[in-house]
């Protein structure tokens, strides 16, 4: 399985053990479990680097009891020996604690747990996870100290009982065991994993999920736009004051890795309040590898217990770092009182008790250097909300802190549909506009949420990046103009993202053509294809025209200007295929994904830069859509090695087996290359027969369903068809069949049930002889003779059942049909077996070809899944602009089409025939009275 398929099988099975515990509260168990297997499998990767043998960490323990020097007294040691041992001991654990910050002995370690089979208990997980607190490398206490409280003080939850309690870990441990803990991509498939649980437990968490997760394309938008302004430093430091998960300085720390040399030259800062939710900041930052040394966390009230502080040695430590990213608690009640002298609020002001927005803000904005940056999600109300915070707003703005504002769109976030913004703040700035940025609108729905594609957030962060003027989507606005809207910076102000109202002119409402106005709101094209609208539109002089072809997309696509626009367009990505290529497939082993990505999305940016037309976002989609899939392959590649490209593993699937759900294995599945692809390209003739076959039975049922239309109502009552008159019942209609044929007459069967006659009532074998001669239309020499030259009975039967059967009916009686029903019966059972038989023999034959495919053949197959689809996808981008102008005019031309005058001559014509059809009616005095008005109200009277 690739990493999305684990995590969705992990999550998917952790979300049936759940049982009573909400979300939110079991999310700390099972990631608490990873995160222990991942420090066991660290501990024992570790030792093995260390010339380990595996009876070497067999002997690993803590150190002796009691009980143990007992017992070596009574094997014959002696206490110079014991002094000995112990000292070994000793010195191994600090060994051990030095090179990874942690001792786990071995009894402890979770493959430990894992072997005891049922002889596990909830026993050996308290003891192991005491044992951890006890036995933490000094040097890594803030890392490591009490990281377990939460899943420690939890286990009771998981069961009444302690035979409960170990069944619910057992489950949870044989769950997460296949987990692998060693990875070698900047986003590795245990972070993947992480990640993915915990934003799943978000979106099942309910308003609770605000407390711990950003949403991962939030955390990747505010990252890129930090990593940009950072690309340039060796050493970075990077806090997040609110940290909930972690997966926001994760991210940032991804994104700036980009573009320095070495990230371990990345330190991290966190602080969170909540403790649960803080083990999640320090377990999810460890698992992606970061250095321990890099690693700075505190568990507090950030708005209470801010940096600087003293730490245990009494070393006092300012916290200024070059960025600060945050998503914190919206809202939120908080303590202003004697806060005035605090420098993080001196100069701007306190926000009010009721809503600690601002003052989250202003602390992320005093721990930043001079040339730092900061970037934090907040409610929309603090753009525009009055009292402290307009004089904050004031402030910031006065003081030229504010570098953009970035409007998101609603329902982004898990548990609340409330508007959000991201802003950016710098210390200094050479500059005093702010670059306001209304993105509500660029999203796909996703279920019950809004999801930034990777296009928006690569236009989003181009533009912030570019200080762009974008149309209906981005404005630089001067400190002036905000002066004088009085430092409200609601969005809507100054940027109006809002369509356009349809408009409907009334002169060509009235007498058709299309306005000319309305025309040049396609001037894009226009400029694009010079010659175009000449060739498309009569234009009389008048400030109408009309469209002089038929055929507008066929005029189109054969103008001069649209032909070299698509062969100007096919020119610039000359030689993309074969870049692609060199990128992936000759790079496989050693390419930086990440990078790599960027590369291609910025040669496809050049390649587009003298192409008018085509939205350049739009193509990055398409690299992003296909990139998923392609990075995956090559993180396996880089893991495994490229003789993955040649394994299959086993379909597993689950199915309901004595009422509960069993995974069983359902054929194979390519690790990397999909079984489709192998039949297309190398299988070609074998899948087609099965294509044929598959797409004769296609055939089949529809000539059922079209027999069955045309049964009359009464035929509709046969048993043939089931209760639902949807399908025909197949040994009823053998029955009919027999029925039908058995009642099939000819002159030769007429003969042959004489012949019967003769034998029913014994006649003599001369009598029999002289029948046969005297009826030579029989075509006696079809049916098997006695040795005597008579017929037995059976034979006869058999031989005037077979002239029943080639007896033709029309195709339109009842007959016809039933006798056509069944022999489709037939064919379609006979080809069900063949397809069963052959599919399994093409599936057996793709393993094997995938198995046995030769170096080349291989490459092939990666560069048909990697790089055709987004070739493909890119070729087809002109075509979908020609499409859009088709359109466009068409909507034009059918907006005119039809006049007022013509639909009031209609309209008239229509009341005319009712009122000549009133004067052929007769009815009561009443009536007639009322018909009369109705003409006069016709008439216009």
């Amino acid at each position: 399985m690739n990493k999305q398929q684990l995590a969705s099988k992990i999550w998917e099975s952790a979300n049936k053990m759940r049982s009573k515990i909400e979300a939110n509260e079991y999310k700390d168990y099972i990631l608490g479990f990873i995160f222990y297997k991942f420090l066991s499998d660290k501990e024992v990767k570790f030792l093995k680097e260390n010339d380990y043998t595996d009876d070497d960490i067999k002997g690993l323990i803590e150190g002796y009891s009691d009980e143990d020097i007992e017992d070596l007294r009574k094997h014959g040691k002696s206490d110079e020996d014991i002094e000995s041992l112990k000292k070994e001991a000793q010195e191994q654990v600090e060994f051990i604690q030095k090179g990874v910050g942690y001792f786990i002995a071995y009894e402890n370690l979770f493959s430990t747990w894992i072997d005891k089979g049922k002889d596990f208990d909830v026993s050996d997980v308290r003891d192991a996870l005491s044992a951890f607190s006890r036995l933490i490398n000094s040097g890594h206490k803030k890392v490591f100290d009490r990281i377990f409280d939460t899943l420690q003080t939890g286990l009771s939850k998981l069961g009444d009982s302690s035979g409960a309690q170990t069944k619910a870990i057992s489950e949870l441990i044989q769950l997460i065991k296949v987990v692998p803990m060693d990875g070698k991509q900047d986003y590795d498939v245990l972070g993947f994993i992480y990640e993915y649980l915990i934003s799943m437990f978000a979106a099942n968490a309910g308003k609770k999920a605000g407390e711990f997760y950003t949403p991962h394309e939030v955390s990747l938008l505010m990252s890129e736009i930090v990593a940009n302004h950072l690309k340039d430093k060796n050493e970075i430091k990077i806090y997040d004051p609110t940290s909930g998960s972690g997966s926001l300085l994760i991210n940032i720390g991804q994104s700036v890795a980009k573009h320095i040399d070495d990230e371990n030259n990345i330190k991290y800062y966190a602080q969170e309040l909540k403790e649960n939710t803080y083990n999640l900041t320090r377990m999810n930052l460890v698992m992606r590898g970061i250095l321990p040394d890099n690693i700075v966390t505190r568990n507090g009230d950030t708005l209470e217990e801010d940096w600087p502080f003293f730490d245990e040695s009494h070393d006092y430590e300012s916290l200024y770092v070059n960025a600060v990213v945050s998503n914190p608690p919206y809202s939120q009640n908080w303590d202003p009182a004697n806060k005035d002298q605090d420098p993080r609020y001196s100069g701007y002001g306190l926000a009010p008790k009721t809503k600690a927005d601002y003052a989250f803000l202003l602390h992320d904005l005093y721990h930043i250097v001079p040339d730092g940056i900061m970037t934090i999600v907040l409610p929309h109300g603090v753009l525009f909300r009055g009292g402290d915070e307009e004089k904050i707003r004031k402030n910031l703005i006065e003081k030229d802190k504010i570098e953009a504002i970035i409007g998101l769109p609603a329902n982004i976030f898990f548990g609340t549909g409330i508007s959000t913004i991201i802003m950016v703040l710098r210390q200094k700035r050479s500059k005093d506009d702010v670059l306001i940025v209304d993105a509500s609108k660029e999203f796909i729905k996703v279920g019950k949420n809004n999801k930034l594609q990777a296009s928006d957030i690569k236009k989003i962060v181009d533009t912030v990046i570019n200080r762009e003027n974008v149309d209906k989507f981005s404005r630089l606005v001067s400190k002036e103009e905000i002066r004088q809207n009085g430092y409200n910076l609601n969005i809507p102000r100054y940027v109006d993202s809002s369509e356009p109202n349809e408009t409907w002119d009334i002169y060509a409402s009235m007498f058709g053509g299309i306005p000319k106005y309305e025309i040049e709101s396609l001037k894009e094209y226009w400029d694009a294809f010079p010659k175009l609208k000449s060739a498309l539109f009569e234009d009389d002089g008048t400030p109408y025209v009309s469209v002089k072809t038929k055929n507008v997309k066929q005029a189109i696509i054969e103008n001069e200007n649209v032909i070299e626009f698509k062969n100007n367009y096919s020119n610039s990505f000359d030689g993309f295929d074969a870049s692609l290529k060199s990128k992936l497939i000759d790079l496989m082993d050693s390419l930086n994904i990440t990078k790599t990505e960027s590369e291609i999305s910025s040669d496809i940016f050049t390649r587009l830069k003298e192409v008018p037309l085509i939205d350049k976002y739009i193509a990055y989609q398409a690299l992003d859509d296909e990139w998923v899939q392609t990075a995956i392959d090559l993180e396996i590649i880089q893991t495994e090695g490229q003789e993955a490209i040649k394994k299959v593993d086993p379909n597993m699937v689950v199915k309901k087996k004595n009422k509960e759900d069993t995974e069983v294995q359902e054929g194979w599945v390519g690790r990397i290359i999909p079984f489709d692809l192998v039949q297309e390209h190398l299988l070609k003739n074998e899948k087609d027969i099965l294509t044929q076959k598959e797409n004769r039975l296609a055939e089949i049922t529809s000539t059922y369903e079209e027999i069955i239309g045309s049964f009359t109502e009464e035929e509709k009552e046969s048993s043939v068809l089931n209760d639902s008159n949807d399908a025909f019942v197949t040994a009823e209609v053998n029955k009919e069949v027999a029925s039908i044929f058995s009642n099939v007459e000819s002159p030769e069967i007429s003969i042959l049930m004489q012949y019967i006659d003769l034998l029913d009532v014994k006649a003599k074998k001369s009598a029999k002889l002289d029948f046969i001669n005297a009826h030579s239309e029989v075509s006696w020499d079809k049916i098997e003779p006695n040795k005597d030259g008579t017929y037995g009975k059976s034979k006869i039967g058999s031989y005037i059942k077979e002239l029943q059967s080639t007896y033709s009916f029309d195709e339109e009686t009842f007959e016809g049909k039933i006798v056509q029903v069944s022999s489709l019966l037939f064919e379609e059972k006979e080809l069900k077996t063949q397809l069963k038989k052959e599919t399994a023999q093409l599936h057996e034959l793709t393993k094997i070809t995938i198995e046995t495919l030769d170096d080349e053949k291989a490459k092939e197959l990666l560069e048909l899944k990697w790089i055709s689809p987004l070739v493909k996808a890119i070729e087809k981008l002109p075509t979908e602009i020609i499409n859009d102008l088709v359109s466009e005019i068409s909507n034009l031309e059918k907006k005119y089409a039809i006049t007022y005058s013509e639909v009031a001559t209609e309209i008239s014509e229509v009341e005319s025939s009712l009122s000549d059809l009133i004067d052929g009616l007769s009815a009561e005095e009443f009536d007639m009275k009322g018909l009369s008005e109705f003409q006069a109200l016709l008439a216009g009277e």
